[in-house]
C-alpha cells in the first residue's frame, strides 16, 4: 500500500514534495520521484513495502524508458498476468514485484489494463511515446484517486489533501458538493470537497494528453445487477457450494504478502466467513486475529469475536477500552480524515487498525458483505416502507412524523426511536430518493434551511435517483443493492476503511470484493441474498460448514459508539468557522437543540465536526 502523486504543466519540484510529504503516512518505508523538464511532468510516490521489498521501488520503468508507473494497490491476478505477459516476449526484472504486470501489461494492452485486473489500485502510467497520462482506480474504489485541473495544470494524489499542497489547487469548499455531503453523508464520486477538484470513480479510467492537457473519463467496469435465472436451477446446494468456494479462493489470493498478515475479526457473519475461509488454507494457529471492544456493552462485540476465534483456533488478539479512549481521538483523528463524513465509525475502526498494526502490516476485512448479500436495515424496510407509501395519506404521514419527534431519545446503538424517526424522515421523499434519505445526516427538507435557499431532492439526490429509475425492469430489492454497492460501499465504507487504516500505515484486503466472488453476485437473484425477511441467506448457507449456527444466525451489530451521548457534551465549545454558502444560525441551533434534548441530529453534528477539522487541517497545510 502507498500514496502517489503527480502533476503536470504549472509547478516545480517544491510542489511534488510538498504534495508526496502529505502521504507519508500511507508510505513510510521508501520514497520516490521522476522529473520530465522537457514534458513538464512530476511524479511522486511513498512506499508502504508490502510484495518484493527489495524488487518494488517506484516509480518503476519498462527496459526501453518509455513508460513509467507510480502505483497503489495489490493486484491478486498478478501471477497469472507475468505468466500470460512472459509468453508474449516480455521480460521482467523483478522476482515477484505486481507494479511491474502494470508497466509491461500496459505496453501489450494499453488502456485496456485496468479491466484484466482483479485487485484493489489506483495508479498512473506515464507513456513518453504516446506523450499521455494514464490513469486508473479499481473496480469498487478501494484505493483513492483525487485529480485538479486548472489552466495549464493537471494534478492528482491519493488523498485531497496532499492535492492542495500544490500551490495553485486553493481548498475552496464547493458549495454544491457541500450540499451533496450533508445529503448524503459522504461525498458520492466524482464529487470532491474542494473546487475544481474531482474523485475519478471506481471503475474508471482517464487519460491526460500531457501537449495540450485534455482529459477523458472512461469507464472500464460497472456494478450491474443481470440476474441469471439459470443459476437458480442448479439448486441452492450447489450454489451454497459454489460460493464457498469462491470466498476461499478470494482470501487465499489476499493471504499472500511479504511481511506479517492478520484478520480483522469483530464476530459477524462477514469477519468470521474471512477467518473460517482463511483456515482452509493455511493452519489456524498460524492465523492472527485482531478485535478490540468496549466496556459498555451496548457497543461491546468482543464476546463474539472470541468465540469465532475459539471455534477456528486462531491465535486471538483482544483489547477492552473505554468509550472514553475513542472520544478523545475525535480530533485527531478527524484533522486526519481528508475528506469529510457522517460516519463516526471512522473512531473505533482506526483504533482496531492501530492495534493490528502493532504486529502486522495487512489485514483482511469483510467489508463488502452487507452491499453484495443485503445485509442493511433499508432491505428490511423496503416492502413495508412500499406498502406504507401506497396507503398512508400525506397529512397521516406529517402527524406521525410529529408524533415519532415526541418518543424518548436513547442513545443506544441504533435504537428503536432512531430507527422510527429516520424510517419517517425518508418516506418523506419521493422513492427513488429513499435509500440516500433514510442515511442522510440531515433531513432534506432542512437542507435548504442549512443553506438558505430551496433545493430539491431531484438536485440533491440525483446519483442516486438516477441509478434507481434506470433499473426500473429490476426488482427493488436489486436497485437497493445497486444504491449501497454504487454508493455507499465506495464513498462511504471504503473510503472510510482506507483513511482508518492508512493513518497509522496498514493495509487492508476486502475478501469480499474479489472479482469472481463479485461477477457471482451480480448474476445471483435477489431472492437468495433476501428471503422472507432474511438477509443474506445463500451466504449463510455456504457458511454452514464453516461456522456455529449461533454465529451464522445472529442479528447484525454495527461498529457503533454512542455518538448522540457524545455530541451533548463534546467538544465542549463546538466550532463555528464559516463555511461559505452555510447558515451558521441554523447549526447553532442544532447544537443547541440537541443538547438539550428536544431533538437528536447526531449525524448533522458530526458532519459539521468533521466539516471543520478538515478545513482547519487544509488551511494548516497552505
Amino acid at each position: 500500500m502507498c500514496g502517489i502523486a503527480g502533476f503536470v504543466g504549472r509547478g516545480d519540484q517544491a510542489d511534488l514534495l510538498a504534495m508526496t510529504r502529505a502521504l507519508q503516512h500511507r508510505g513510510p518505508d521508501d520514497e520516490g520521484f521522476h522529473v520530465d523538464p522537457e514534458l513538464r511532468v512530476f511524479l511522486g510516490h511513498r512506499r508502504l513495502a508490502i510484495r518484493d521489498i527489495a524488487g518494488g521501488r517506484q516509480p518503476m520503468w519498462n527496459a526501453s524508458g518509455t513508460v513509467c508507473v507510480v502505483y497503489n494497490g495489490e493486484i491478486y491476478n498478478h501471477e497469472t498476468l507475468r505468466a500470460e505477459l512472459e509468453a508474449k516476449g516480455h521480460v521482467f526484472v523483478s522476482s515477484h514485484s505486481d507494479t511491474e504486470v502494470l508497466v509491461h501489461g500496459y505496453a501489450e494492452w494499453g488502456t485496456g489494463l485496468a479491466a484484466r485486473l482483479n485487485g484493489m489500485f489506483a495508479f498512473a502510467v506515464l507513456d513518453t511515446a504516446r506523450r499521455r497520462l494514464y490513469l486508473a482506480r479499481d473496480r469498487f474504489g478501494e484505493k483513492p484517486l483525487y485529480y485538479a485541473q486548472r489552466q495549464g495544470l493537471f494534478a492528482f494524489a491519493s488523498e485531497l489533501s496532499a492535492l492542495v499542497r500544490h500551490r495553485d489547487i486553493p481548498a475552496l469548499p464547493s458549495l454544491p458538493t457541500l450540499r451533496k455531503l450533508f445529503a448524503y453523508g459522504y461525498l458520492p464520486a466524482p464529487h470532491a470537497l474542494y473546487e475544481g477538484t474531482a474523485k475519478l470513480p471506481g471503475g474508471h479510467f482517464m487519460t491526460v494528453d500531457l501537449v495540450s492537457l485534455e482529459t477523458s473519463v472512461t469507464a472500464y467496469w460497472r456494478f450491474v445487477i443481470e440476474p441469471d435465472e439459470d443459476m437458480a436451477r442448479r439448486g441452492e446446494a450447489a450454489l451454497a457450494e459454489e460460493l464457498r468456494e469462491l470466498l476461499v479462493t478470494a482470501t487465499e489470493r489476499r493471504l499472500v504478502s511479504d511481511v506479517g498478515i492478520g484478520i480483522f475479526l469483530s464476530g459477524g457473519l462477514d469477519s468470521s466467513m474471512v477467518l473460517a475461509a482463511a483456515a482452509r488454507r493455511r493452519a489456524a494457529r498460524e492465523i492472527d486475529t485482531f478485535t478490540i471492544g468496549f466496556t459498555e456493552p451496548s457497543y461491546d462485540e468482543s464476546a463474539f469475536a472470541r468465540t469465532v476465534a475459539d471455534h477456528v483456533g486462531s491465535r486471538h488478539h483482544e483489547r477492552v477500552l473505554g468509550l472514553d479512549a475513542a472520544r478523545d481521538l475525535i480530533p485527531s483523528v478527524l484533522s486526519r480524515l481528508d475528506e469529510p463524513s457522517a460516519d463516526a465509525s471512522i473512531l473505533p475502526t482506526h483504533m482496531l487498525s492501530a492495534f493490528a498494526r502493532e504486529q502486522v502490516t495487512v489485514a483482511l476485512s469483510g467489508d463488502g458483505g452487507d452491499e453484495l448479500f443485503a445485509g442493511y436495515d433499508p432491505f428490511v424496510a423496503l416492502k413495508p416502507a412500499v406498502l406504507y407509501a401506497a396507503v398512508v395519506p400525506a397529512p397521516v404521514h406529517a402527524a406521525l412524523r410529529v408524533m415519532a419527534e415526541r418518543l424518548p431519545r436513547s442513545s443506544r446503538n441504533m435504537s428503536l426511536d432512531f430507527k422510527v424517526r429516520r424510517t419517517l424522515m425518508g418516506l418523506s421523499q419521493p422513492e427513488a430518493a429513499w435509500a440516500p434519505a433514510w442515511m442522510a445526516p440531515i433531513d432534506p427538507e432542512a437542507i435548504g434551511e442549512l443553506f438558505a435557499e430551496p433545493v430539491r431532492p431531484e438536485d440533491l439526490f440525483s446519483e442516486a435517483m438516477e441509478l434507481w429509475e434506470s433499473g426500473e425492469e429490476r426488482t427493488r430489492v436489486d436497485r437497493l443493492l445497486q444504491f449501497f454497492t454504487t454508493f455507499y460501499l465506495q464513498d462511504d465504507i471504503l473510503a472510510k476503511v482506507d483513511r482508518a487504516s492508512m493513518m497509522c500505515s496498514l493495509e487492508t484486503r476486502a475478501v469480499f470484493l474479489d472479482n469472481d466472488v463479485v461477477e457471482f453476485c451480480r448474476r445471483l437473484p435477489s431472492r437468495f441474498k433476501y428471503r422472507n425477511g432474511r438477509r443474506k441467506h445463500l451466504l449463510k448457507k455456504a457458511l454452514e460448514p464453516l461456522l456455529p449456527r449461533a454465529i451464522i444466525e445472529r442479528k447484525k451489530k454495527g461498529f457503533g459508539i454512542p455518538l448522540a451521548a457524545w455530541m451533548r457534551q463534546v467538544p465542549d465549545t463546538p466550532p463555528f468557522d464559516p463555511v461559505p454558502g452555510i447558515r451558521p444560525a441554523w447549526m447553532r441551533q442544532a447544537w443547541q437543540d440537541h443538547r438539550a434534548g428536544r431533538a437528536d441530529h447526531r449525524l448533522a453534528l458530526w458532519t459539521w465536526l468533521s466539516l471543520q477539522h478538515t478545513l482547519r487541517a487544509a488551511g494548516s497545510g497552505h
